[in-house]
C-alpha cells in the first residue's frame, strides 16, 4: 500500500488531493496548522470529510515547528511527500510579509529536511504562476526566466524552487515543483475572486473589478489540478546523463533530479467572461465597481501545459462555465443560500 505525507490537508488543494489519493487506495497522513487566515470552520468541514476514510490520519502543527513536522513525517512512513501548505494570497503579502517568510521559507525548509532524513522517493512542492512576475512572453513556459517576482508571496515561492533545486543536487533527492494557475472550484478559498464574487453577487453587494476589467487569467479547475499532481507523483525526475539528454521544452535540471511543471488550463480567460459565467450560474447580475490595477498584480497569466501533458498524458480541460456551475452549486449547498 502506498503512503503519502501531505501538508495543507485542511486547505483547498490539499483537501482535494488527499481525497483523490484516498479514493485510489493510498494511506494519507496530513499536516495542517489550522491558521485563521480564513474561516477555520471551512477547514474543519474539509477535514471532517477526510476523516471519514480510515486511511487518513492527521497532525495539527505549524510548518515553522521543525520537530513537529519531522515527527509527523516519520509517523506517515511515506513514499512521497507533497508540500502544499503555505501562507497564500498575493494581496495579503502586501499587508503581512513576515507571515510568508515564516511559513513559506522556514516551513518549507523543515519539510525538505524531513524529506532528506527519511529519503523519500519523491518530494513534490507547490509553487505558483506568480513567479513569472513581470514576464510578458505568453504562454508562460517552465524554461522561461522567472527572475522578477512582483510580491513577497511570489518571491518566497521562487526561493522555494531554488531551495528545492539545491536539495535535489546535494542530496540526490528527486524534487518536482508545480506552478499553479488561478485554481478554483468547490471548497475553494474565501479570499479568492471566484468565492468573493459569488458571495457578493448572491448577497446583492458590489464586486471590485481591478484594472477596469482588463485582466486575463488561466483559470484551473481544482479537480483537474489534483489529477495533474497525482500524475506527477509517478513522473520522478532523474539526474540527466548530460544536457543533450534533456528533451526540448523539458525543465529538467542539468545538475539535479529536479523539474518545474506548470499546471494550468492552457488558455487565458477574460475576467469579464469569468464574471458573466458566475452571473449565469447564480441567475443574478453583478453590481460592478471598477478599480485601477492593484500593486503587485499582473494583467494576465497563461500556462503552456505541454510539459505536464508529456509527463502525465493529460492536462486540465474543464471549461469555465462548467467549473463555475459546480462551484456555485457547492457554495449554495454549503452556505444554504
Amino acid at each position: 500500500m502506498r503512503r503519502a505525507f501531505i501538508t495543507g490537508t485542511a486547505g483547498f488543494i490539499g483537501f482535494h488531493l488527499a481525497k483523490l489519493l484516498l479514493d485510489e487506495g493510498w494511506q494519507v497522513h496530513g499536516l495542517d496548522g489550522m491558521t485563521s487566515y480564513y474561516d477555520i470552520t471551512l477547514k474543519q468541514a474539509r477535514l471532517a470529510l477526510l476523516q471519514q476514510n480510515p486511511g487518513f490520519t492527521q497532525t495539527e502543527a505549524m510548518l515553522e515547528d521543525a520537530e513537529a513536522v519531522m515527527q509527523a513525517a516519520r509517523a506517515a512512513r511515506a513514499d512521497v511527500i507533497i508540500h502544499l501548505a503555505a501562507q497564500a494570497g498575493v494581496r495579503y503579502s502586501l499587508e503581512a510579509p513576515r507571515a510568508y517568510i515564516d511559513s513559506n521559507l522556514v516551513g518549507t525548509f523543515n519539510v525538505m529536511e524531513a524529506a532528506r532524513e527519511l529519503k523519500v522517493g519523491h518530494l513534490l512542492m507547490a509553487s505558483t504562476s506568480s513567479v513569472y512576475g513581470a514576464n510578458e512572453d505568453m504562454p508562460f513556459r517552465e524554461t522561461d526566466k522567472a527572475d522578477h517576482p512582483l510580491t513577497i508571496y511570489a518571491a518566497t515561492k521562487k526561493a522555494n524552487e531554488a531551495m528545492g533545486h539545491a536539495y535535489a543536487h546535494i542530496h540526490d533527492l528527486p524534487v518536482t515543483m508545480f506552478r499553479f494557475f488561478t485554481v478554483y472550484g468547490p471548497w475553494g478559498r474565501p479570499d479568492m475572486a471566484p468565492f468573493k464574487f459569488t458571495r457578493a453577487i448572491l448577497a446583492g453587494e458590489p464586486i471590485d473589478i481591478y484594472n477596469n476589467g482588463e485582466m486575463w487569467r488561466d483559470f484551473t479547475y481544482v479537480t483537474d489540478l489534483v489529477q495533474g499532481i497525482a500524475g506527477l507523483i509517478e513522473a520522478v525526475p532523474a539526474r540527466p546523463a548530460s544536457r543533450a539528454a534533456i528533451a526540448e521544452g523539458d525543465s529538467l535540471s542539468p545538475a539535479a533530479p529536479f523539474r518545474v511543471v506548470n499546471i494550468g488550463n492552457g488558455q487565458k480567460v477574460r475576467l469579464m467572461d469569468f464574471i458573466e459565467a458566475i452571473e449565469q450560474a447564480t441567475g443574478r447580475k453583478a453590481i460592478r465597481n471598477y478599480l485601477p490595477m492593484q500593486t503587485g498584480d499582473v494583467p494576465a497569466t497563461w500556462a503552456d501545459a505541454g510539459l505536464l501533458h508529456s509527463l502525465t498524458g493529460g492536462c486540465p480541460s474543464t471549461d469555465v462555465q462548467s467549473g463555475i456551475r459546480a462551484f456555485v452549486d457547492w457554495y449554495r449547498g454549503f452556505y444554504r443560500v
